[in-house]
């Protein structure tokens, strides 16, 4: 039988502007939860947790609950998340409205 490799979006994540897309992506889903599944690939792809925390100034444990699938993360966090990762958030109408 015959097994398929596991899926890691952090494999696909090589270019800003392959992380810039599947954040809008994820943001475009509308679910905070799928956000956070994101920001956790993205950290994975931008070498690992304690990076993106040590780069953001927060603590690896306080990283790990924030974008955990229950994760609640204040608003500053997840802006210091996006700094440390040299991305920020554009606010823009929505056409739909």
């Amino acid at each position: 039988m015959m097994t398929a490799p596991a899926y890691n979006a952090a494999d696909y994540l090589k270019t800003d502007r392959d992380v810039v897309n599947y954040l809008n992506a994820a943001l475009e889903d509308g679910d905070p939860a799928t956000l956070l599944e994101a920001l956790r690939n993205v950290a994975q792809a931008r070498g690992g947790m304690s990076a993106l925390a040590e780069a953001a100034g927060v603590s690896r444990e306080s990283l790990y609950r924030s974008l955990s699938r229950r994760g609640n993360p204040k608003i500053e966090t997840v802006m210091e998340l996006l700094r440390a990762l040299g991305l920020k958030i554009k606010i823009q109408r929505n056409n739909a409205a």
